[in-house]
Parts: C-alpha cells; sequence; structure tokens
C-alpha cells in the first residue's frame, strides 16, 4: 500500500518504520522541517529501541519518504494516518486543533484525486471526533470520497515495535467497509485479532485503556503506602494479587513503584475527567487518581528531607527506562521540588543525554527545568561523586549494577524497586516497602 503518516512523533515515527518493514510505501509528513529532515535521512527523531535501524532499512529500499507537502503526500498515497498530538490545554480538555487541520488539508488535496482515500485517525480523541472528522471533510469536498476509520494504537515507549508486532489486537472504528478493508490490508502481517466496532466505542476504549492504566499504577502505590504502615513490603502482597490472572486481568502495572507520567496516561485521565464533569458524571475514583499519584512525588520528597541530604545523584529522568519522553516524568517534578528545596543534583540518564529534543518534549523540559542541560552528566561515577543521596526512579538492570559498584556510605531511595529486596550492604530504602 501507499500510506501517508500525518505527525512524526513517536506513534508517526515507529508506524512509518514498521509499515515500512512490512513492505508498505510511507511518506511522512510534517509541520517540523527537522523531524521530516531527519526521517528522510533515516535517523530517528526520539530514541526508541530499535527504531534507528528500520529507518535506516526504510530509506534504503526507498519505502519512507517525508515532505512537509500535504498536497504532494495525499495525492501520493491510497491511504492516510493522523497521529498528531492531542496536548491538553486549560481545563484538562484536549487540542484537537491539530486533528482539525490535518482533516482540512487532506480534505482541500483529495479534491485531485480521481479515487477515493481513506484517512485513518490514530491520536487518542474523545468520543464523536470521527463523526465530526467526516462532517469537516465532507463539507469540503462535498461528497463522500474519503473513508475514514479511528485504530487506537496501544505502544508503550521503550516497547513500542515489539507492540505494535505484538498487540491485544486491532481495533477498526468504522462504518465504511472501504476504510476496514484498507486496515485490514495495512496491518495483514500483524498477529492479532481484529475487532470492528462504532467509532465511538474504539474512541472511548482508548480512554479507559490508559485510564484504567493509570489506576492500577495508582492502586498498587496506594497498597504499598498501606502494607508498609503495617511493616508489610507491597510488593510481595501485590506479587501473590497478580497471580489471579481469572479476576486481576493483567500484572502489567500492578506493583508499587514511583508515580505515573509520560505523553498518554496524565493527558487521557485529564481529559476524561473533563468530560466527565461537563456531562455531571461523578467519578469519584477517576478524580481521586490525579491526587494519589501527586502524592507519590509529595511523599519521595519528604522522605529525602527526612534523610537531611543535600547533595543527590538521580537515576533516571525521563517518564521510564529506554525512552527520552520527559513529559509529564514525575523525575522531572521531583527534580524541580528537590531544587526548590535548596538540593544539589545530578542525573544520570544516558537516552536522554544522547537525545535530540525536541518538539512539545523540549519545551515541557524547559519549561519545567530550564537549565536541565546543566544536570544531565555523561557518566553515572559524574553523578555519584560526592553525592550523599542517589534517587533511583527507573528500574534498570544498569543502575542496579551502578547501585552494587557504589560506595556503601552513600544512602539510596529506590523509587522503582531496582531491587526486589534490600540489600544488606547498601543504606537502602523505598517509599512503598
Amino acid at each position: 500500500m501507499k500510506i501517508s503518516i500525518f505527525g512524526l512523533g513517536y506513534v508517526g515515527a515507529v508506524t512509518a518504520a514498521c509499515l515500512a518493514r512490512d513492505g508498505h510505501e510511507v511518506i511522512g509528513v510534517d509541520v517540523n522541517p527537522e523531524k521530516v529532515d531527519l526521517i528522510a535521512k533515516g535517523e530517528s527523531p526520539i530514541v526508541e529501541p530499535g527504531l534507528s535501524q528500520l529507518l535506516v532499512d526504510g530509506v534504503a529500499a526507498n519505502l519512507i519518504t517525508a515532505t512537509t507537502d500535504t498536497e504532494a503526500a495525499v495525492l501520493a498515497s491510497d491511504v492516510s494516518l493522523i497521529s498528531v498530538g492531542t496536548p491538553p490545554i486549560e481545563r484538562g480538555e484536549p487540542d484537537l486543533t491539530y486533528v482539525w487541520n490535518v482533516c482540512k488539508q487532506i480534505a482541500k488535496a483529495s479534491i485531485h484525486k480521481t479515487e477515493s482515500h481513506v484517512v485513518v485517525l490514530r491520536s487518542t480523541v474523545p468520543p464523536g471526533t470521527l463523526e465530526k472528522c467526516q462532517n469537516l471533510i465532507d463539507s469540503i469536498t462535498g461528497n463522500n470520497s474519503i473513508h475514514l476509520a479511528f485504530n487506537p494504537e496501544f505502544l508503550r515507549e521503550g516497547s513500542a515495535i515489539k507492540d505494535y508486532d505484538q498487540p491485544p489486537y486491532t481495533i477498526i472504528g468504522t462504518e465504511s467497509p472501504v476504510a476496514e478493508a484498507a486496515v485490514r490490508q495495512m496491518y495483514a502481517t500483524v498477529d492479532a485479532p481484529f475487532t470492528v466496532v462504532k467509532p465511538s466505542v474504539a474512541e472511548m476504549v482508548k480512554y479507559v485503556a490508559n485510564c484504567w492504566h493509570a489506576a492500577k499504577v495508582g492502586f498498587a502505590n496506594e497498597i504499598g503506602r498501606v502494607a508498609k504502615a503495617f511493616g508489610v513490603d507491597g510488593r510481595e502482597v501485590m506479587n501473590i494479587i497478580v497471580q489471579d490472572t481469572k479476576l486481576n486481568i493483567s500484572p502489567v502495572y500492578m506493583r508499587p513503584g514511583f508515580a505515573y507520567g509520560g505523553s498518554c496516561l496524565p493527558k487521557d485521565l485529564s481529559a476524561l475527567l473533563y468530560y466527565a464533569r461537563n456531562m455531571d458524571v461523578p467519578v469519584p475514583l477517576l478524580n481521586a487518581l490525579p491526587t494519589t499519584n501527586s502524592l507519590q512525588v509529595d511523599l519521595a520528597a519528604q522522605q529525602v528531607l527526612r534523610l537531611g541530604a543535600r547533595k543527590i545523584a538521580i537515576l533516571g529522568l525521563a517518564f521510564k527506562p529506554g525512552t527520552d519522553d520527559l513529559r509529564e516524568s514525575p523525575a522531572v517534578l521531583l527534580v524541580k521540588r528537590l531544587i526548590g528545596e535548596g538540593c544539589q543534583i545530578k542525573i544520570y540518564d544516558q537516552a536522554v543525554y544522547e537525545a535530540r529534543l525536541m518538539g512539545t518534549n523540549l519545551t515541557y523540559i524547559q519549561n519545567n527545568l530550564p537549565h536541565f542541560e546543566e544536570l544531565l552528566v555523561a557518566e553515572a561515577e559524574q553523578a555519584l561523586k560526592d553525592a550523599e543521596l542517589v534517587i533511583v526512579t527507573h528500574a534498570n538492570p544498569e543502575f542496579r549494577q551502578i547501585l552494587q559498584e557504589a560506595l556503601k556510605e552513600i544512602q539510596v531511595l529506590d523509587l522503582a524497586s531496582v531491587f526486589t529486596e534490600p540489600i544488606e550492604e547498601l543504606n537502602y530504602c523505598g517509599i512503598a516497602w
């Protein structure tokens, strides 16, 4: 197939690379010329395991190109994927401006086509959005020559390619047989069952999935706090709970640790809360999730102050290991809080140190830690030098090795369960065990 992809962020870049690997011709489209230039040269604009090689291979095989020219991309493709951002605005409502803009551009370009065109929306949007996209496009084209589907993605940063290849299912939200057939053909090599539903159902599934993930993180962290108050290791409790795969569904996220973050869970939970408020639907559990998540960061900061350390090494700044995404990272919020308390901070995170930060990722870190480059160090030894306390935010095997070789007089605050049980040789503690 010939596929144009609008938006070359995490979802767009990974999708482009995987589709090209599977034999499709892909045209990446973005308003950011730097991203377009990187993709066109086969270079990754983000840190994601395995992505760089797929892009190199795709460009070498002439299956991946990139442009800022919307019309050219639409005219040269049969299917257009929309994977632009839907960032939160004032009260948590998602900003759909980029979605509307791309729909208008695709519609105007498609007027010059003689054959029909398929548009697949991948961005996370509230129920009813695809219908509005259809109405907007039809108002421009004056006909029904464009067929739409909503196809939510379930890609986790740090394991996105594996998740692309092994999804639990492929959801197609559409009432168009033409759009359904196109999506089925696009993912013909992906081994996963297809679930075809109304667009609004598929749109809601994406929000519910991310809100459930956020709920599991918050629940496990609260259990960890209560368990510790009883002198019980919360990890041992939750390890037993998640063995029940009949009722407890899945062990993913169900473990005490640090707060959730990233570009999806906070944003999508905020959006769902916004719509619940607007429709007067009471959701006390969901309303409590941001509070309990923020409390996990507060408790970490309070523990640092109780320990009396002022020179601190942070291992891990991104919201999770294996990525350079700093958006809504609890580690960023913790560092910001500790700097405000007068602490001296050095940060070791190799992915962030080596990354080419851009777009909303760069804007976020500049707004929260304007001089973050001065805090980052290239080697773990630089961070640990003269440190009174090491804070671990990622359960990273590299960090485990670093701590085992560290000076024994350094205190360790483990927020991510980098060790499954306390290490007697280390001055070690956590906030949920």
